[in-house]
């Protein structure tokens, strides 16, 4: 039986992702290797995509990132969706309030 795929603190693998997470073995051990709060903030990085496009083209490059060595998305805020902790200043007035840093 396989090791179930981790999740991230506050958000769930979705289909898509799973989808090219378990497609390489390399890429589900670097996930699983992930701490929870890691996995955390690639999964919020791909659902925060509007377009489909966006979103696959984020997951492709959660794939790129994680073969790189990334721990973290590159250039992403961070998930605001955390309950541990609140919103920086910036992720506050760009990805809350929607105005400019």
């Amino acid at each position: 039986m396989t090791e179930t795929l981790a999740e991230g603190t506050v958000h769930q693998v979705a289909d898509d992702l799973r989808a090219a997470l378990e497609a390489d073995t390399e890429i589900r051990a670097l996930w699983q290797g992930l701490t929870p709060l890691g996995r955390n903030e690639f999964i919020c990085w791909v659902e925060d995509a509007r377009q489909a496009k966006t979103r696959d083209r984020r997951i492709g490059r959660t794939v790129e990132e994680l073969k790189e060595g990334k721990r973290r998305p590159c250039c992403w805020a961070g998930c605001i969706h955390r309950t541990d902790k609140a919103p920086g200043a910036w992720q506050q007035a760009v990805l809350i309030d929607k105005t400019k840093a």
